[in-house]
């Protein structure tokens, strides 16, 4: 099953934002053990440094986290012109939210997996919490 990994539920992990980081860490942890094919958007991994490395303000840790987090855990599907041309072209209120949409469907994503529901009102692509998700995965 492939899951595009929204932004917020990586930085909750990243930082351990509470109260969401048990959560989302168990989705990255599904990602890692190969329960899940875990993706994230390229302009994501962008967004990620940026936030993190505003509230800690050291760029070789903020490059240590995302190498944590990242390396052989998550995919990251492509952000091309494509993507950003149809995210353009979308009658969306938020563009971001449209390019992860969009990069979903590039991966035929099974699942958008978000804190967000709201901001994925128009997608064809099943939205789900963190929550939904691991209750999804989670063996009988």
């Amino acid at each position: 099953m492939n899951v595009l990994i929204d932004t917020n539920v990586i930085i909750d992990v990243m930082i351990q934002r509470e109260p969401y980081f048990e959560n989302s860490k168990f989705v990255l942890f599904a990602s890692e053990r190969k329960y899940i094919n875990g993706y994230v958007s390229a302009s994501s991994v962008t967004d990620i440094f940026y936030i993190i490395n505003k509230s800690l303000k050291n760029k070789k840790t903020v490059c240590d986290l995302l190498k944590k987090h990242f390396i052989g855990a998550i995919n990251i599907a492509a952000v091309d012109g494509d993507v950003i041309f149809r995210a353009l072209n979308a009658e969306w209120e938020d563009f971001e939210d449209c390019v992860q949409y969009i990069a979903g469907e590039s991966i035929f994503a099974d699942y958008i997996v978000t804190r967000n529901p709201k901001d994925f009102v128009k997608s064809n692509i099943k939205i789900v919490t963190p929550e939904e998700l691991l209750d999804i995965i989670a063996p009988e």
